[in-house]
């Protein structure tokens, strides 16, 4: 008898060790971090149709303890719950940095003026850089500004009747950083040459949206929609951070802009370039990405240079280069490629996919490619 409670404290005791140890590693690992999105919806599970659990308002420090296939678990206040982590900027000593590696811009004075054409129907003019901001003015499709400093992402104007205030920049064509407006990066030199990304616009395109889940992931219920989005975001970072002016052909996830629309999107904005991103699926075993093209003398360029960058190793090998016969590629004026990034029918692949690094070395693979493209 004696013996047995000697065991069961043992046991005790190596539990609570094994406890204690448990939860100071998980307090090692975590780390703050802030919130960018008007209201970001706090959930139940790491899953875009788990229960909500709260609401986290813009500019909310957060502390971050977990993450699960580019799901972040974060603590506020009473609220813990997981959000979506492209949402989120890692907060170090005191400065941001996006969940892509890059440095947050600040605001860029221009040491002129650099005129921009609004594409949007209709673009709201807030007091600030940021959703959170109250909507001072509003602006029209083909309304010509001037465009007077930048910052993640947003656009401080003048209107022509003399109205000053911050608009998103990724409805502004023209008016890039090659006017003036610049960042940090954007006349960095890599070791084959200097990269002119910085006087371009890029149109990146996250596939699918809305009522179109795309295709779905055989094991873990994956859905393309998500993935794309979440990887179109980390790419958007690593273009800005470059130096690039990026437009979106969608911002969330229930947006659903048709394939015209999105195409529209590039030709509206005089794009120079124009990268579709989407995930893959087949009834046959098969792993890997795939880059495609549709004109030989427009797109083959592009394709072959984000490919070479897919192919130096992403996690996932490349299966190469292939021709595509697609909407969005087909009725392209502006150099197009479509890659797809991994195949949800496969397990390995899916499993791979799911994972916030992976999305961030893929994005991070063809900004590389686009610089190259570039050169």
């Amino acid at each position: 008898m004696i013996k047995s409670i000697h065991k069961a404290l043992l046991l005790a005791g190596l539990l609570t060790g094994a406890l204690l140890t448990f939860c100071q590693a998980e307090a090692a690992a975590a780390y703050t971090a802030k919130v960018y999105a008007s209201s970001l919806t706090v959930r139940s599970e790491p899953a875009a149709g788990a229960s909500a659990v709260g609401f986290i308002k813009n500019g909310t420090t957060v502390t971050v303890t977990d993450e699960q296939h580019g799901w972040m678990k974060v603590r506020s206040g009473s609220v813990t719950g997981w959000v979506a982590g492209y949402y989120l900027k890692k907060v170090d000593g005191g400065s941001a940095s996006t969940a892509a590696g890059s440095s947050v811009s600040t605001v860029k004075a221009s040491s002129g003026s650099s005129s921009a054409t609004v594409t949007a129907d209709s673009l709201r003019i807030r007091g600030g850089p940021g959703t959170g901001y109250a909507v001072v003015g509003s602006l029209k499709a083909k309304d010509k500004v001037t465009v007077l400093a930048r910052q993640d992402g947003w656009a401080r104007i003048k209107t022509t009747a003399g109205e000053i205030g911050w608009v998103s920049a990724q409805y502004l064509s023209g008016g890039g950083s090659s006017s003036g407006v610049t960042t940090a990066s954007a006349t960095s030199t890599s070791s084959k040459g200097v990269s002119k990304i910085g006087s371009k616009l890029i149109v990146i395109d996250a596939g699918h949206g809305g009522s179109d889940p795309g295709m779905l992931g055989t094991t873990y219920n994956t859905m393309e929609k998500d993935l794309t989005l979440q990887t179109a975001f980390y790419l958007r970072d690593y273009l800005t951070a470059k130096g690039a002016t990026v437009q979106m052909t969608r911002t969330t996830a229930s947006q659903k802009p048709t394939l015209a629309r999105r195409v529209q999107i590039g030709h509206s904005a005089d794009a120079d370039a124009f990268v579709s991103i989407h995930y893959n699926s087949s009834p046959k075993n098969v792993s890997g990405t795939l880059t495609f093209f549709y004109s030989e003398s427009d797109d083959l360029r592009l394709a072959r240079a984000i490919e070479n960058r897919l192919g130096q190793g992403i996690g996932l090998k490349s299966n190469g280069l292939s021709y595509g016969n697609y909407h969005i590629l087909r009725e392209n004026r502006v150099p197009a490629a479509l890659v797809e990034l991994g195949f949800l029918s496969n397990p390995y692949d899916e499993a791979i996919v799911r994972t916030s690094s992976y999305q961030k070395k893929a994005a991070k693979a063809i900004a590389e490619g686009l610089a190259d493209y570039f050169k």
